[in-house]
């Protein structure tokens, strides 16, 4: 399985803009049919809401990707 870490640098984001933002997907349209599929796991729990909040420390699975949740260190 494939893992890799994105970085986000928002104190949160939905899962299905991370998704977006990590290349999973091209649209959100694509999201959110592979959210409420069932086809994506959070914390290794099936997570069917596309609003879901992701923090860092989160781990998202699809497709034997495991895309772990980072913060992007503050510019200074």
């Amino acid at each position: 399985m494939e893992e890799r870490e994105i970085e986000i640098n928002t104190e949160t984001i939905s899962l299905d803009k991370f998704l977006k933002w990590s290349g999973i997907v091209e649209t959100g349209g694509q999201a959110k049919m592979i959210i409420q599929s069932g086809l994506v796991k959070v914390n290794d729990v099936i997570e069917k809401k596309r609003s879901r909040q992701l923090k860092p420390g989160d781990v998202v699975e699809f497709n034997d990707v495991k895309l772990k949740v980072v913060r992007s260190p503050k510019e200074i």
